[in-house]
């Protein structure tokens, strides 16, 4: 009986594990490329508004985090930098900087999402027809599927 339990208590111990390190890799696997770095240097060159990622937001930790350079036009956010792996990253614009989940989740019905982000090594993504960025003062990085604060990024 005591054999049967420990077996069992291994078992679901390796199991977790192993749950843990899909959840943490497959979006590294199924990660996008990144951008070649002469369109980001071209969107750089014309952007209205840019802002820096920084790693040690309150609301960011070792697993969460971005660290880079973001720019906006009406047409397009790219970021140069990195941004830690995972799933369903979502770029939301917000009109107050936030820099935590609880401040992101009370104001989160008053900002606009963007995009998904599907790269962590830089990105570049359109800006939907009818979102003015200079309405906004704030990109932030939003993990949907496990409700984390990844990073933000105040631009004016």
């Amino acid at each position: 009986m005591l054999k049967a339990l420990l077996i069992i208590i291994v078992a679901s111990a390796i199991f977790a594990a192993g749950f843990m390190a899909g959840v943490y890799s497959l979006p590294i696997l199924t990660e996008q490329p990144a951008p070649e770095a002469g369109i980001l240097k071209q969107h750089q060159g014309r952007a209205q508004f840019s802002a820096e990622f920084k790693p040690n937001l309150k609301g960011s930790d070792r697993l969460h985090y971005g660290d880079g350079m973001v720019y906006l036009t009406n047409d397009a956010i790219s970021m140069q930098g990195i941004l830690s792996p995972g799933p369903d990253y979502q770029l939301y614009l917000s009109r107050n900087f936030v820099d935590n989940e609880a401040d992101f989740l009370a104001q989160k019905g008053t900002m606009q999402r963007v995009a998904g982000v599907r790269s962590f090594n830089g990105f570049k993504l359109a800006v939907p027809q009818g979102i003015d960025v200079s309405d906004y003062n704030t990109v932030v990085i939003w993990c949907e599927s496990f409700s984390e604060f990844i990073t933000a990024a105040q631009y004016q």
